[in-house]
């Protein structure tokens, strides 16, 4: 009857030292490792216990800058943007009133109090002063700009709108372009192009693009400027092919080229 050999592992004295050299390598570095943590710990304990007084002085400050931060914000923005939008309300009633207005000694007189304020409450011009910072304000601005520029007073409209910022889609192209419309009134189409080219190119949209593109053509023709009109004007017709003012840019376009 045949017989096999059992065959089993057999350890050797070299891999018993070598697995016990492994184990004594990773305790020491293990204990360096600790070592090193408990000198960094004591280094970071001296340098608190030698800087505390400054340390606390500097989470002091910043503890006191929060409160006062949150504190400003509770207590006097907030009240502010409150009473700015109140006096607001009966200021934009005049404005509303005015448009609709149907003769115009009617209009002046609604654009007026709008601007300077009735039945004890503040006018846009006021609003823009006395809470000037807030989004009222702000807003104050735009209304104050659009009524002197209703009331004729060119250079006025133009000081409040060019005060007015705002990330509208609608509303601030039509300040920069009523800022244009008030250039053109005092005489400096050159200001008024430049308008019209921001106002155009601000806020891109099928009501207030293709309106000051077209403005914008006719100036430059004004001007003498051809090539700037002729750029305005192809601008207007492929991109805003369906508008009114892209059939009205041909003539222009015409005009611009018999120069």
């Amino acid at each position: 009857m045949a017989s096999y050999k059992k065959r089993g592992y057999k350890s050797s004295k070299k891999a018993s030292d070598k697995d016990q050299n492994q184990v004594e390598d990773h305790d020491s570095t293990t204990a360096e490792v600790f070592e090193t943590l408990d000198e960094k710990a004591n280094k970071t304990e001296r340098f608190v216990s030698q800087y505390q007084k400054q340390i606390f002085g500097v989470i002091i400050v910043i503890i006191v800058g929060v409160i006062g931060f949150l504190g400003y914000q509770k207590l006097i923005v907030e009240p502010n943007e409150n009473e700015a939008a109140n006096e607001l309300n009966q200021a934009q009633v005049y404005f509303k009133d005015a448009i609709e207005a149907q003769n115009k000694p009617m209009k002046d007189s609604l654009y007026k109090l709008a601007i300077n304020g009735g039945n004890g409450k503040f006018g846009f011009a006021d609003i823009s002063d006395q809470y000037s910072g807030t989004k009222s304000a702000n807003l104050a601005n735009y209304y104050a700009g659009m009524s002197y520029f209703k009331l004729a007073e060119y250079k006025k409209a133009i000081e409040y709108l060019d005060n007015f910022k705002a990330d509208d889609q609608i509303l601030m192209p039509i300040a920069q372009g009523t800022i244009a419309d008030a250039f053109q009134q005092i005489g400096q189409p050159d200001k008024a192009l430049s308008y019209y080219e921001k106002a155009a190119k601000m806020k891109s949209n099928s009501f207030t693009t293709p309106k000051y593109l077209l403005k914008a053509g006719i100036t430059a023709i004004e001007l003498g400027k051809a090539d700037v009109a002729v750029k305005h004007l192809n601008n207007l017709k492929e991109k805003y092919a369906d508008s009114q003012e892209a059939k009205d840019a041909e003539v222009y376009i015409g005009q611009a080229n018999a120069m």
